[in-house]
């Protein structure tokens, strides 16, 4: 992942104007890795390289945010094909870290990463899910480029490839996910139809909640093998319908609330005030086509961080 042992560069940087560039780094290496906390270990990594050049050496950089960037880079493709080996060893479903909403819009940087995750642009777990069927090349490809705006020829220096190369790999990442996004609700569409969900749920009612899933359905659940999840997808709208209500059933003690993940709306269970639990949706047209529930606590962190 690294050359050496990242330093902790926060503690000894003070007001350097390079850290800037930590909320840019975030967004990138978030949308790479799928979690906060490998994010941070990329960014952190990063810095350090930064901070082992000599002074000489970091003077002879025209852009020192474009190298942080090509770095990051790097180091979040090395992950890449490590996370891979890790997820196949991984207890049950493997899903990217749903983030609040607040964690994409905040306009300073405090020093937490949940304040430096984002880019202008905002992060759908349905995106980040699509992201992780594509190789690693692919991904960072697509991120810097469509979404960051890298040159071609500056990621062909991170991936090892040539330019031309470069563009098929984007082409190719944008062509997946058109394909597999298509016809995906927007955002005011997403929360009527997850508010039409949300209700059938608490109806307990079965008739009422196949009626807003797709019939093909698919919901996942990421315990980490840390909590009590589905190991396997549910599938199709009966047995997701009867696996809902039956969550649901059994956790009554938990207190739901709507709340924006990312750029959509979700659904935050609590329990004496702590997150267990964040479940999002893909919706496409009137109907529910994929339910996520995030259980493991490792990827609820940010979300019970910002209790503190």
């Amino acid at each position: 992942m690294s050359d050496g042992p990242a330093d902790d560069v926060s503690d000894r940087t003070g007001d350097d104007p390079y850290l800037g560039e930590r909320r840019h780094l975030l967004g990138v290496a978030y949308r790479m890795l799928g979690t906060l906390h490998d994010a941070e270990d990329a960014v952190q990594d990063a810095f350090a390289r930064w901070y082992r050049l000599t002074p000489g050496e970091r003077a002879a950089i025209a852009v020192p945010g474009a190298w942080l960037t090509k770095v990051t880079g790097r180091i979040a493709l090395d992950m890449l094909g490590s996370a891979r080996a890790r997820r196949e060893r991984y207890v049950g479903e493997w899903l990217p870290e749903p983030v609040p909403a607040t964690a994409l819009t905040s306009a300073s940087h405090s020093g937490d990463p949940l304040d430096a995750v984002a880019h202008d642009d905002s992060v759908s777990m349905a995106l980040l899910v699509v992201l992780e069927s594509l190789t690693p090349a692919e991904r960072v490809a697509f991120v810097l480029h469509d979404v960051f705006a890298v040159p071609f020829d500056e990621i062909a220096e991170i991936v090892g490839r040539t330019p031309q190369a470069c563009r098929t790999l984007a082409s190719s990442a944008r062509r997946s996910i058109r394909d597999r996004r298509e016809r995906e609700s927007g955002s005011a569409a997403h929360r009527r139809v997850i508010e039409e969900f949300w209700a059938a749920s608490r109806s307990g009612r079965l008739d009422a909640l196949i009626a807003v899933l797709d019939p093909d359905v698919v919901t996942r659940s990421d315990g980490g093998g840390k909590v009590s999840a589905a190991l396997n997808p549910v599938r199709g709208a009966d047995r997701v319908a009867r696996f809902l209500l039956g969550i649901l059933a059994k956790q009554s003690e938990l207190v739901a609330t709507l709340e924006p993940v990312g750029d959509r709306t979700g659904f935050v269970f609590r329990r004496d005030g702590v997150v267990t639990s964040v479940v999002t949706a893909n919706v496409r047209g009137d109907v529910v086509t994929d339910v996520w529930i995030v259980l493991n606590p490792d990827k609820l962190d940010a979300w019970n961080r910002q209790r503190e």
